[in-house]
């Protein structure tokens, strides 16, 4: 029986069905019981003293939500986070039911927890004001994300991706660069506006005109790209930061098609690693945070909630600054 079917019998709405069963949220204590008792009359189970406990239908799934143009952006991140996912699932016998989402249409998550179909969600990109998340927190669905967000009503691990940002930017002002092209894809996503933050903050530290800097919002339009190298390139930069790996894969190979030297003619840096990067020579500076372990621990956390052991709400990853040849300047031809 759905919460949905347990709210039409008792005359409720299916919010009061949730923080009846889930333990969260406030409710009569005479309307609580009432549900309680029904529930357990049709076999279901409910959170006792707001404890967590395994969601009503104990399904032995997983949602785990994927952005719609994950197969279409060429980011390892959303692969090797779910393989990350996978394999902590599998261990703790757990399935793992795939659906999609966007900015404005959430009705796969819809599918999977009015049907009764999981019995938690992962949700892998936090978007601003976001359906997904207002939505599981709002009917006290237990869920959790590779990724930040203020609701405090569901599970987070992430990298600080700021400061992440901020280090990298710093590490090459410290090696001489002083104008920068900074390319970032949709700033409704979280992850991008911490990495756009954490480069202003460092070339603020560092007394540089804010202004001076180019700051793009990446298309996926590759023509587009095309428009931004030639002016990046017009404008003397010294040192192209991309935000994420696909963006950077699209920028080595252009540069090196039309013949430039990186990075005698320009540098490049990325505030995300993946094996994709690792085809370029020479290599490339990048963030390295682990998507794979990012999966395992989101999982591990939810999993941990739903089983009622003890559980982490908010666990931030380490990173590693990785310094390659991209960015030396002293980096020629000849070195081997």
């Amino acid at each position: 029986m759905t919460m949905d079917e347990i709210a039409a019998k008792l005359g409720v709405s299916k919010s009061t069905v949730s923080r009846a069963l889930s333990g969260k949220g406030r409710i009569g204590e005479e309307t609580r019981r009432k549900i309680i008792d029904f529930a357990s009359a049709n076999g279901q189970t409910a959170s006792v003293e707001g404890t967590s406990s395994r969601t009503m239908k104990q399904t032995g799934n997983l949602g785990v939500v994927l952005p719609a143009d994950a197969y279409v952006s060429g980011s390892a991140f959303f692969h090797e986070c779910l393989l990350g996912i996978c394999d902590y699932a599998n261990n703790m016998d757990y399935n793992v039911v795939l659906t999609t989402s966007t900015a404005n249409d959430i009705s796969g998550i819809h599918d999977l927890v009015e049907r009764g179909k999981v019995d938690g969600i992962i949700l892998t990109r936090a978007i601003e004001n976001g359906q997904d998340i207002d939505y599981l927190t709002e009917i006290g669905f237990p869920c959790a994300l590779t990724g930040t967000a203020p609701s405090k009503g569901i599970i987070q691990v992430d990298s600080d991706n700021e400061m992440a940002a901020e280090t990298l930017t710093s590490m090459l002002i410290g090696k001489g660069y002083r104008k920068f092209a900074l390319l970032v894809d949709e700033m409704d996503f979280n992850v991008n506006r911490q990495r756009h933050d954490g480069f202003c903050r460092a070339v603020t530290k560092a007394g540089l005109s804010l202004e001076k800097q180019l700051i793009y919002k990446a298309s996926p339009k590759m023509e587009v790209h095309d428009i931004e190298i030639d002016e990046i390139l017009n404008h003397k930069v010294e040192c192209i930061v991309c935000g994420d790996d696909t963006l950077c894969t699209r920028m080595m190979s252009k540069l090196q098609a039309e013949g430039y030297r990186i990075p005698m003619d320009v540098a490049v840096a990325s505030l995300y690693n993946s094996p994709s990067l690792n085809c370029f020579t020479p290599s490339v500076t990048t963030v390295n945070i682990s998507a794979k372990q990012m999966g395992n621990l989101v999982c591990k956390q939810l999993i941990n909630n739903l089983t009622g052991r003890d559980y982490q709400v908010r666990t931030i990853m380490d990173y590693e600054i990785l310094v390659r040849r991209s960015t030396n300047k002293i980096y020629t031809e000849s070195v081997v």
